[in-house]
């Protein structure tokens, strides 16, 4: 199998996911009388289809970064992060967990996209709450990085492929790669990453833990004043 028809194949793996989740979760709400479940399964179904929706624009995203569209500016990485964190904060309370950020970079502007940079850490984000047990807590930490402003988030998963942290080390991801080690995970997503990073002249990584993973985007620091905190 080619490696394009294997990437199509995962892309739509992916994207099937969230639409067979969102069915069962219509049936489980059409059998349910309790209040309270119902409510808490409208809210899975709204976030899961939220979900869906930015991985499938995030797609028609990557389709145009060629046109000049995206251009990189200076932008405040704590404000993306704090935007991200906003966001999401609702679907880890769902889930009954959380998601906490620490900021110790005196670098304050990135040299970035701000809808891209957000895309990134948004699928960081998501990627930690697919291994969030109940009353865990996940990391968000920027901090300044041999130069650079490095944004991380941290998950406890299953440990990361060591072809997949290859690449990324190399510099970017070639196609969407399914993850066996860690079912559930968006290998789309960290394709998608990779590929916004590469066109930001950022850097996307991985560290790998005994207990997970984290994943992070260095991104040059800038000087310049930005209209946008």
């Amino acid at each position: 199998m080619s490696m394009e028809v294997n990437g199509v194949l995962v892309a739509a793996h992916e994207l099937k996911a969230p639409l067979c989740l969102m069915r069962q979760l219509t049936l489980a709400l059409d059998l349910t009388s309790n209040e309270s479940q119902r409510q808490r399964l409208r809210d899975q179904l709204l976030q899961t289809s939220e979900r869906a929706l930015r991985q499938v624009n995030d797609l028609t995203r990557m389709a145009r970064l060629e046109d000049s569209f995206f251009v990189t500016e200076p932008v405040g990485v704590r404000g993306v992060c704090d935007s991200v964190l906003r966001e999401l904060t609702p679907l880890f309370q769902v889930e009954q967990c959380k998601i906490q950020a620490s900021y110790t970079n005196k670098s304050r502007l990135a040299s970035a996209n701000r809808e891209l940079l957000y895309s990134i850490i948004y699928n960081f984000c998501t990627n930690a709450l697919r291994y969030s047990e109940s009353q865990s807590c996940s990391y968000l930490n920027v901090s300044d990085h041999q130069g650079k402003i490095r944004i991380a988030v941290r998950d406890y998963g299953p440990a990361l492929p060591i072809e997949i942290y290859r690449d990324l080390e190399r510099g970017a991801l070639d196609q969407p790669t399914a993850i066996s080690m860690r079912p559930g995970s968006s290998g789309l997503g960290i394709y998608i990453a990779s590929n916004f990073a590469h066109h930001m002249h950022a850097k996307l990584g991985a560290i790998r833990h005994r207990d997970g993973t984290s994943f992070f985007v260095d991104l040059i620091a800038s000087r310049q004043l930005s209209l946008i905190s």
